[in-house]
């Protein structure tokens, strides 16, 4: 049998989609955060494998970064995450982040006007 693969498909509506292949017929999967079990977690058999859907409960939602695992029930294997971002924790991270950008940005922006000026 091969190995079991989850795909992540979309995030919308509060509801994480992935499709599970290499499984057998009746794959077990455990969606958890902050290693407390998830409720919710679908699997339905499709013609590419199973479409694994899990609805992110509100609980999940708070400061900084969460994570939500998908493991094989039976071996513990990861198969998937998502991490969710939140809040006023980042708010100087992204600020760092754009301000780096902008410099490499300049840095680049002089290079270039150099460069056009020494081969005109």
């Amino acid at each position: 049998m091969a190995e079991m693969q989850l795909t992540k498909t979309r995030l919308t509506g509060g509801i994480w989609e992935g499709v599970l292949t290499g499984a057998s017929d009746r794959p077990r999967l455990v969606a958890t955060h902050l290693e407390r079990s998830l409720p919710g977690l679908e699997l339905t058999p499709v013609a590419e494998g199973h479409l694994v859907r899990l609805p992110i409960p509100s609980e999940v939602l708070s400061d900084g970064v969460q994570t939500v695992l998908f493991s094989d029930a039976a071996t513990g294997a990861r198969l998937a995450s998502v991490a969710i971002l939140a809040g006023d924790a980042l708010t100087e991270d992204i600020r760092a982040e754009v301000a780096l950008l902008r410099a490499e940005l300049d840095m680049l922006k002089r290079a270039f006007r150099r460069h056009c000026t020494e081969t005109a």
